[in-house]
Parts: C-alpha cells; sequence; structure tokens
C-alpha cells in the first residue's frame, strides 16, 4: 500500500463532473505489421495481460481514508478485471477523420471509474475512409488518470506497451502478482495519526525551502536578471467549461521544426512550437474579434524528476508561466520574443525551486480541497477572477523511431488532456518517428470549431516557415489525417 502525494491527489480533487481529470493520447496503427496481417480482439486483450506487470498503474487502485482526513492510498487491486479496462468500437460508415475527432472527443469527455484501476482503452475499428493512414488501420483512445501519472511518466507507461518490432519477446515478470487486503477505517486512521504527528518536520522542512526561494526571486527582481510575470488577459477560454469536449490535432514534420530552429541560433524545438501556437491562436481570436491587445500566458509543466525517477509514476512537475507572444504579428520577431520570454520563465521557475509546487501539495486540505473546488465551479469564480493561464502547452518528447503495440505500427500519436474551469484549452505536443503532433483539446463552447483552429495551427507553422527558412523551402508538415494541406499563401 502506497500514499498519493499531495500533487498526486490534488488531480482528485479538482475532478468536478465536467472537470474529468486524465490525460490519454489517440493512436492510429497499421494492423498489416501483425503477424498474419490482422489482430483479432482476443489477441489485445492477451497482449495487454502479458504487460499488465510493466507498470504498477494498471492493476492499482485507490484506497480513501474514512471522512477524506488524509490523502487516499493505492492498492493492488482484489477484484481486477482486464475486460473491463480494454474496450472495442467502430465508425459508422464511412470512418473518416472528422467522425474519430468526435469519437476520441466523446470518450475523453467520460471520467473514469475511481472504484477501480484508473485507466482505459478503447479500440477503435473502420478507419478505412481516414486519409493518410493504411487500410484496416485501428485506432486507440487511452486514459489514465491524472492521480497515477503526469507527462514523463505517462511516456514511460506507453513504452511497456509498445516494443521495437513487431514480433518482440515479453519479458516475464520478476514476481508473482499479488492482489492486496482492502484495509480497514481504523487501519487508515492509524496511518493518518502518524502522519498528522510528522507534520510539524514536514512545514519546517518547506519553510526552509521557501524563505531562500522568495529571497532568490526578490534578488533577481531588483537587479533586473528576472522580470516579474505580466497579467494575464481575458479570452473566451478562461471561464467555466461544460462536460463536452471537441478535439482535433495536426501532424508537423520534426526536420522542418528543427531547421526553423537551427535558422535562429539559440531557439528550441520548444520555442517553435510555442511560437506556432501563438501564432495559431492570435489568428483563431482576431477570426472571433476577440484578440487581446496583451500577450496571452500558457501555463508549460516542466518535469522536476531527477534521471533516477523517470521510471517512478505519479506526478513530479513544476508550472511555467509563459508568454506566447500573441501579441506580435510578424512571426519571426515572435519566435525570438518566446525564446526570451521561455528563459526568463526558466529562471523565475528555478529561482522558486522547481520542487517547491510538489512539496507545497503536500499541505493540500484533504477534507476541505473538493468542497472549495466545486464550490469555485458553482459559483463561476472562474468568470471573475483573474486568470492566471489562457492554455496548456505541454510538450512530452517520444522517440524517433517505428514502435509496434500488438503486432501493429503505430502510423499516428496524438496527446489528449484535461480542461478545468479557468483554463479550457489543453495542447499536448508529442513527437514520434521524425513527426510532431499538436493537438488542442477544448470545452465545445468555447471551441465550436476545432478544424479551425488546426487550420489556424498549419498556418502559423507555414508563415514561420516562410519568415524564417524562407518561401518555396521544404514544409511537408501541417498534413491532418482526412483533410488535404491548406495552400501556402503568397
Amino acid at each position: 500500500m502506497q500514499q498519493l502525494s499531495g500533487l498526486d491527489a490534488s488531480f482528485l480533487y479538482l475532478e468536478t463532473a465536467n472537470t474529468p481529470m486524465h490525460i490519454g493520447s489517440l493512436c492510429i496503427y497499421d494492423q498489416s505489421t501483425a503477424p498474419g496481417g490482422h489482430v483479432r480482439f482476443k489477441d489485445i486483450l492477451k497482449f495487454y495481460e502479458e504487460r499488465l506487470h510493466r507498470a504498477r498503474v494498471f492493476r492499482q487502485r485507490l484506497a480513501r481514508v474514512p471522512l477524506s482526513l488524509d490523502h487516499p492510498y493505492w492498492i493492488e487491486d482484489p477484484d481486477f478485471d482486464l475486460e473491463f479496462h480494454v474496450r472495442h468500437i467502430a465508425l459508422p460508415a464511412p470512418g473518416d477523420w472528422r467522425q474519430l475527432c468526435i469519437q476520441a472527443a466523446r470518450l475523453h469527455a467520460r471520467a473514469l471509474d475511481l472504484n477501480r484501476p484508473l485507466w482505459e482503452v478503447t479500440i477503435i475499428e473502420g478507419l478505412d475512409a481516414v486519409e493518410g493512414v493504411p487500410k484496416g488501420s485501428f485506432a486507440v483512445v487511452s486514459k489514465v488518470h491524472h492521480a497515477a501519472i503526469d507527462g514523463v511518466s505517462g511516456a514511460e507507461i506507453a513504452a511497456a506497451l509498445h516494443d521495437v518490432s513487431p514480433t518482440a519477446d515479453v519479458t516475464p515478470p520478476a514476481r508473482e502478482w499479488f492482489a492486496e487486503r482492502e484495509p480497514t477505517g481504523l487501519e487508515m486512521l492509524a496511518r493518518t495519526s502518524a502522519r498528522v504527528a510528522g507534520a510539524p518536520l514536514r512545514i519546517g522542512r518547506m519553510a526552509r525551502k521557501t524563505l531562500p526561494a522568495v529571497g532568490r526571486v526578490i534578488g533577481g527582481l531588483a537587479t533586473k536578471e528576472l522580470k516579474a510575470p505580466q497579467p494575464v488577459p481575458r479570452t473566451r477560454f478562461n471561464g467555466n467549461v461544460t462536460s463536452h469536449r471537441v478535439f482535433d490535432g495536426r501532424s508537423f514534420s520534426l526536420d522542418d521544426i528543427r531547421a526553423i530552429k537551427n535558422s535562429q541560433p539559440g531557439t528550441t524545438v520548444n520555442d517553435v512550437i510555442v511560437t506556432i501556437c501563438g501564432g495559431a491562436l492570435r489568428a483563431y481570436l482576431e477570426s472571433k474579434y476577440e484578440l487581446p491587445d496583451e500577450s496571452l500566458v500558457a501555463m508549460a509543466p516542466l518535469s522536476v524528476r531527477y534521471p533516477s525517477e523517470r521510471r517512478s509514476e505519479g506526478n513530479l512537475v513544476a508550472a511555467m508561466n509563459l508568454p506566447i507572444r500573441t501579441d506580435i504579428a510578424d512571426p519571426l520577431e515572435r519566435l525570438l520574443a518566446v525564446n526570451e520570454a521561455s528563459q526568463n520563465a526558466k529562471k523565475m521557475t528555478f529561482a522558486m525551486g522547481p520542487e517547491l509546487a510538489v512539496s507545497a501539495a503536500e499541505f493540500l486540505p484533504s477534507t476541505t480541497a473538493g468542497l472549495l473546488v466545486r464550490a469555485y465551479a458553482r459559483m463561476r469564480l472562474s468568470e471573475s477572477l483573474p486568470p492566471l493561464f489562457n492554455t496548456v502547452i505541454t510538450n512530452v518528447p517520444g522517440v524517433n523511431v517505428p514502435l509496434y503495440s500488438m503486432g501493429s505500427q503505430m502510423v499516428a500519436n496524438f496527446g489528449l488532456g484535461p480542461v478545468v474551469h479557468g483554463l479550457g484549452l489543453f495542447q499536448p505536443v508529442l513527437s514520434y518517428n521524425n513527426q510532431i503532433t499538436i493537438s488542442a483539446v477544448s470545452c465545445r463552447e468555447m471551441m465550436p470549431d476545432p478544424a479551425f483552429y488546426c487550420d489556424c495551427l498549419q498556418q502559423s507553422f507555414e508563415a514561420l516557415n516562410d519568415a524564417t527558412i524562407g518561401a518555396g523551402a521544404s514544409a511537408d508538415g501541417g498534413a491532418r489525417f482526412g483533410a488535404a494541406k491548406l495552400n501556402k499563401k503568397t
């Protein structure tokens, strides 16, 4: 039995009927590479069963402390049922990209069952009208609760389900798996009492981290080495979200993204991605006559994992406050300004101490946190309090070689993530096999036209490509499954 950290538990407290707090992906696989050229559902079940030992999240479920007096614990589920977690559906004809996006959004909108291990995968057949993927391909929409993983540990779990060849052998578990007995209420309360007794020591350790961090920030601002975070303008994404979700995404060539980066020494791949997103949001809001004069600000998660913790599950992240310079029309100027803003955001985050947020979350009030979140939603405080961010942009590096799952080669990989009251646009960025995908997950009331937003992503990429590498240079990125690329503007 292992207790959730305060940061992990916070994602449980943030969950409401309209804001399920899971992350996931939409992956598309070509089953022609599998032995025999096709995959049956019973083969898929067998595949998952053979890999359950590779990640604890697969068979762990929550055990709650009575009266929510402390953060919950993970236990090995004595009632684990694989077929509950692996589902199978098909798109109706014709089975095109738009239908797949709608189905992925519907699946993503549904909360996970908190009484079972916090993950699900849905196999989706019938994709033959999705342009750009081989005939007979199938999709997998996965969901894992954010209380169990962050982006980096999620990538490790994805690695547990993928191989570098279609016929890779499975390493058997080092030891046999055993379910755990459900702990009694008295046992949980005894553990809570012990933790309460140690709280003063933990508070003291946090104070020792906080005071130097405050000193570093004040000193950095005084010497102008650090710049104070700018006010965040209000946009359509800063209100209460509904239970309805939309999803779409675009794929870009990693070579093209790197060529743009290399054309401007000192910039990074992440700077290029943020610049593309900034240009897209500028165009999208401008088309609605809603573009603020001030730059929009993204919440950019920053992993604070040490190399020894890369395979540990749970959350170890800090949040960077990153202006995405939607106030700048010229794409090259925006890229250079994003680079400058990113360097300042990293300095500010490390001046505060990247582990500080993780430590502070340990003292979240477990008995009242959920009540406060529900009150925040019911009173619609997101519409009256100043916004903290306008969007989330999270970049999760992947591998640059083909991967196989169930014997089938992955041909596309798009991210999914949560939207919450006051922060209604989530943009996960994934890299795989020389491609980078940028996805948009939002509330349907805030973004009724996700395909148009993805058109804005492509236009932003092409404008940046022309401004850096030059018109006429290779620009293979921006392909959207099921739709032709936009013609480049002259």
